[in-house]
């Protein structure tokens, strides 16, 4: 059991205005493994306040004291990388061994590439008779959700600090350890009080009031649309930026020139990672129609391979769903595909046999899915594929296309020309071509309902900066 009972504001770890407390959960034992205060809209107006102070003097330093003090937080997150680890594979469940890469590893390197990117950025330039200006946005209001608990802080925090930003993070209530483990990591490296501070709770009381408060200038924020949009009403009454990295439906084209069965193991892979518990999943699987049931006994013989159990476990591949309400929400989505009359090709409702206790969900392969259907066009967040078929590229793009959301997707060709056609085409903020890895100096983001903004490398640091003209 880890009890924290404090918030970090000004500097100081202090305890909040109110007794609440917030039970985190083990996702796989599904007991209690800690709590957390369930702080009150006044201490984060409190934090707001402590940032807008501080941020004049954190805004003038220099280059060369940003960079040592975001070396760092990079080295105690390195030092602290099995601990993270641990906290973040009991909260959200993905296996040990992935946590340690993925969910311990990131958040260090986005310290690192923060340092880079500060190093050689230029702030000014000149155009004609004007000096053009790169200078910090301001206080920042960072709210995360619990899929990649630390990443997606991280991805937020190290640019905002190295651009001069001052920082209020609210992390997720229901994944908050590795926060805590960031923020004691901070107050040791010596950041001016106020630079960063963090105040736990829930969205409509804590996040909401640092959404309002007249002391932020920007607010960053990942999570579901549905709460992306709340934000942006609130924060349109003070006019700030907003920046929103939210839900995906992402497409993975297979061509009918591609190599099926390498095509199919990718998606699975882009699909099934952290429990599909990842906005970039490749949940829907477009083949061709005239490949459907090869590619339907690829995808359960490749799906059957994936190991569910305890997450700390060796061999593992599969863990838990983060929370119980989340696993109600998937086991509804995969109900309803029943219901609308898909092809179950493995999987369905209920715990897989032996995991009654923990949040397990069946890996679950739908065929024969409408396009149309609820599962084609709505985030479950969940292990769960829909195998859709189209007669031709154009309908293929036109399904992948048809969603409120763009964020990610995939094609597979044995044509690369062919392939980068039928990618830009999709509307959507990245692609993959042929299981092109993922790029951490590439910008994140999407089109339509997935958000606006990007995160990562130099697009990334550049989200926290204004423009300023001054003409000579």
């Amino acid at each position: 059991m880890t009890d924290h009972t404090q918030i970090y504001v000004n500097g100081e770890w202090v305890a909040p205005s109110s007794n609440d407390k917030i039970e985190v959960f083990n996702s796989t034992t599904e007991a209690v493994m800690g709590t957390i205060p369930a702080a009150a809209a006044d201490d984060a107006t409190k934090a707001c306040a402590a940032a807008r102070a501080a941020f004049d003097g954190w805004a003038a330093t220099s280059k060369e004291d940003r960079v040592a003090l975001l070396n760092k937080v990079h080295e105690g997150l390195v030092a602290r990388a099995d601990e993270i680890a641990t906290a973040i594979t009991a909260e959200v469940g993905m296996p040990l061994k992935l946590s340690k890469i993925i969910q311990a590893g990131n958040p260090a390197m986005h310290f690192q590439q923060a340092v880079n990117i500060l190093e050689e950025f230029d702030f000014d330039e000149e155009v004609n008779n004007s000096q053009v200006v790169k200078e910090p946005i301001g206080v920042v209001a960072c709210i995360t959700p619990w899929n990649y608990p630390l990443n997606q802080i991280t991805a937020k925090v190290a640019p905002a600090l190295a651009a001069g930003c001052t920082v209020v993070l609210k992390p997720s209530e229901v994944a908050p350890m590795s926060a805590y483990i960031l923020a004691e990591i901070i107050d040791e490296a010596g950041f001016p009080a106020g630079v960063f501070n963090m105040v736990t709770g829930y969205g409509p009381t804590v996040g909401e009031a640092m959404v309002i408060s007249d002391d932020v200038d920007m607010v960053s924020f990942t999570g579901s649309t549905r709460a992306g949009k709340r934000i942006s009403e609130l924060a349109a009454q003070t006019v700030k930026r907003v920046s929103l990295e939210l839900g995906g439906k992402s497409a993975a084209i297979i061509l009918d020139d591609a190599d099926l069965t390498k095509a199919i193991k990718g998606t699975v892979g882009a699909c099934y990672l952290n429990s599909g518990q990842t906005c970039t999943a490749h949940t829907r699987l477009l083949v061709p129609e005239g490949k459907y049931e090869e590619a339907k006994q690829i995808a359960h013989d490749a799906v059957s391979g994936w190991t569910v159990g305890d997450p700390t476990e060796e061999g593992i591949r599969l863990g838990p769903l983060a929370s119980e309400q989340h696993w109600q929400r998937v086991e509804e989505y995969i109900q309803k595909g029943i219901d609308d009359g898909a092809e179950v090709i493995l999987g369905g409702t209920g715990k897989p046999e032996g995991l009654e206790t923990g949040y397990f969900v069946k890996p679950t392969v739908f065929g024969n899915v409408d396009p149309k259907s609820t599962i084609a066009q709505e985030e479950i967040f969940g292990p769960v594929m829909s195998i859709i078929t189209y007669k031709d590229d154009d309908e293929a793009v036109a399904i992948a296309n048809d969603s409120i959301y763009g964020l990610a997707g995939a094609v597979w060709s044995g044509d690369q020309d062919r392939a980068m056609g039928v990618a830009k085409r999709m509307r959507t903020g990245m692609v993959d071509v042929n299981g092109g890895r993922f790029n951490p100096d590439a910008p994140f983001g999407g089109y339509k309902q997935s958000g606006n903004g990007r995160e990562w490398g130099k697009a990334g640091f550049e989200e926290f900066l204004e423009t300023k003209s001054i003409q000579l």
